[in-house]
């Protein structure tokens, strides 16, 4: 038994051999085990590809561990290859020296040549700098079911669990979550639940009764704060941060959306919670969505619509609308890569710039943004928070990298890290003859007065055309345009009073800052650690306050000789920076499916410092 620190491992196969659940389970029980972890699923964008076809292609990655994990990992020590287009698809990625476990079975000329293999790379040197495990997994499942009453195809659905079993084998995992998950799953056709059952130990025995490989590996406990902790998607933790505000605000919470991928979870994970007074409403279009979000938040309720890129762009009129009517609004854009439908399951963060200024006229937002799977749930409540405090719609910018990672999360003590939520709801009784000023604002923040149908004596005027000033009338003066114009930018401004300042990781001034927002953070606070580790003159400004910026970000640009800013699209926080605070930076830009490896970063940083 040999002892690691970490382990980066990757399951791959067709679309239907259940790669999703099987990384899944593998983390699950990592989690459970006492590993810090982190996970990454890849899976192709075509409702069912080819079978057999690269084009096919779905992975899970997971990255386990006894230190502190922030990203699933660069490459992979072990691949799981169910088939040879699985092996093709991934063979750059694994890291030399490597372990490969491929279904033996899966080989056969029709698949090798499905996948554009000429000849069989077991059976060739190709894989001569790896360790290479040959199993075969589909005839070990079979053999494993054979007493069972199901057909032969229904017995080849269970392979994945044999293959999960192996390597529970051979990272010493323990099997006793997984077998509970599969009761409750099947619990109700005992036949299925059996089978699976049957193919995990299949796989978890054939380790240990062939020694088909002579090592096995632990990976201890990972040394973390003490606390509760449960493995935390990023979709779940943005339904339970918008929950939590809610319940913060002492409002119920409703979200209209139109389904779209990576997006579709928040909406499926808040229907579940109806017994917390959550509403939920599938739209028949993005539009639909947003609008009947901005119904509710007329009519008082925390409101939110989720949606990517493309219902982004869909929602811009609509957002515009929030906009003036000055009501609070969350809309949470997990974006992927476009433009267009671009690549639906995939990451990117190119909505940075869509989410200033993609709306007609001037038309200010508040735009925050998460930075790891657990990070969603607190910017949530953030997003909600904002949105509520300050009578306006805030973007809440994740990605498809951390919106479908999974990660431990410790489930903060409510009462003391959330304070409650004051809203700007009225909450007292008009004198007789006052009249009630819709559009009359509070003088420090410039956020007016919340009234809802039904309240006696605030009945008052909403609607797309501007208003007067104070009273909310419709008003086509000149001067009062210029005015409202700039009294609703002032009031987004002012929302810097009621943010924290940013923080830096490192010194306070130095030879180069990383600059990152969004899902990059895994990448760049890894890399920034391991170089500072080194002795490197090196910082990491990582903003989840994009629009306004805190105060003291221009004082900490100044502070250094260099700054870098990596980004998952081509330049647009680079851009703003520039824009703002008329510096010069250096900019990485990535728009290749995938998240920022952690090597690159140390590659980018190394470069910059070397020139010096």
């Amino acid at each position: 038994m040999k002892e690691l620190e970490n382990v980066v491992i990757r399951f791959s196969g067709d679309s239907g051999d259940g790669m999703q659940l099987t990384g899944t389970q593998f983390s699950t029980t990592s989690a459970l085990m006492g590993n810090d972890m982190s996970t990454f699923p890849d899976y192709p964008s075509e409702i069912r590809a080819p079978q057999g076809t690269v084009a096919g292609v779905s992975g899970f990655q997971v990255c386990f561990g006894a230190t502190e994990v922030n990203t699933p990992g660069d490459e992979p020590d072990v691949l799981v290859a169910m088939n040879p287009a699985a092996l093709k698809a991934n063979l750059a990625d694994v890291k030399r020296g490597g372990t490969i476990i491929v279904n033996n079975d899966a080989f056969s000329p029709a698949n090798l040549k499905k996948a554009g293999y000429e000849s069989n790379p077991l059976d060739t040197n190709e894989l001569d700098n790896y360790k290479v495990i040959r199993i075969d997994i589909s005839n070990l499942t079979t053999e494993a079911l054979k007493n069972l009453d199901l057909d032969l195809k229904a017995k080849g659905r269970c392979k994945n669990f044999c293959a999960l079993g192996f390597t529970y084998y051979l990272f010493d995992r323990d099997m006793d979550s997984t077998i509970k998950w599969i009761e409750s799953k099947f619990g109700k056709t005992p036949v299925l639940k059996e089978a699976n059952i049957l193919a995990l130990k299949a796989g978890y025995n054939y380790g240990g009764n062939t020694l088909i490989t002579t090592n096995r590996y632990q990976v201890p406990k990972a040394k973390i704060e003490k606390g509760k902790y449960r493995q935390m998607q990023g979709n779940a933790a943005t339904a339970w941060g918008l929950m939590q505000a809610a319940e913060a605000a002492g409002l119920k919470l409703f979200l209209g959306s139109y389904p779209i991928t990576p997006a579709t979870e928040i909406l499926q994970e808040l229907a579940k919670f109806k017994e917390f007074g959550v509403k939920t409403f599938q739209a028949e279009d993005e539009i639909a969505g947003i609008c009947s979000a901005i119904g509710a938040s007329f009519g008082g309720a925390l409101a939110a619509t989720t949606t990517s890129g493309p219902g982004l762009a869909l929602k811009t009129e609509a957002i515009g609308l929030g906009v003036i009517y000055e009501i609070p609004l969350v809309i949470v854009n997990v974006q992927r890569g476009g433009p267009s439908t671009g690549l639906p399951t995939k990451t990117e963060q190119a909505d940075l710039l869509q989410s200033f200024y993609g709306r007609n006229g001037e038309c200010p937002t508040v735009v925050v943004a998460a930075s790891r799977p657990s990070d969603c749930f607190e910017m949530a409540y953030e997003a909600a928070r904002l949105a509520l405090e300050h009578m306006t719609p805030v973007i809440l910018l994740t990605d498809g990298y951390i919106a479908q990672g999974a990660e431990p999360w410790k489930i903060p003590d409510i009462e003391k890290e959330f304070r409650p939520i004051k809203t700007r709801m009225v909450d007292r009784k008009l004198a007789p003859g006052e009249q009630f000023l819709s559009y009359q604002r509070d003088p420090k923040t410039l956020v007016r007065p919340w009234a809802i149908p039904g309240m006696a004596g605030y009945e008052h005027r909403i609607g797309g055309l501007e208003k007067s000033e104070n009273f909310g009338n419709v008003s086509h003066d000149a001067k009062n345009h210029q005015r409202m114009v700039e009294l609703r930018a002032e009031k987004i401004a002012r929302v810097v009073d009621n943010i924290p300042d940013q923080e830096v990781f490192g010194d306070k001034s130095g030879d180069l800052l990383v600059v990152s927002w969004g899902g990059t953070y895994g990448a760049t606070y890894s890399a920034v650690r391991e170089l500072r580790k080194e002795g490197k003159r090196v910082s990491l400004m990582h903003m989840k306050y994009l629009n306004p910026m805190p105060k003291n970000v221009g004082k900490i640009l100044k502070s250094y000789k260099k700054i870098l800013v990596p980004e998952l699209n081509m330049g647009q926080l680079q851009h703003l920076l520039r824009e703002k605070f008329l510096i010069e930076t250096i900019g990485y830009h990535k728009v290749q499916g995938q998240p920022l490896k952690i090597t690159e970063v140390v590659g980018l940083i190394n470069r910059e410092l070397e020139s010096l």
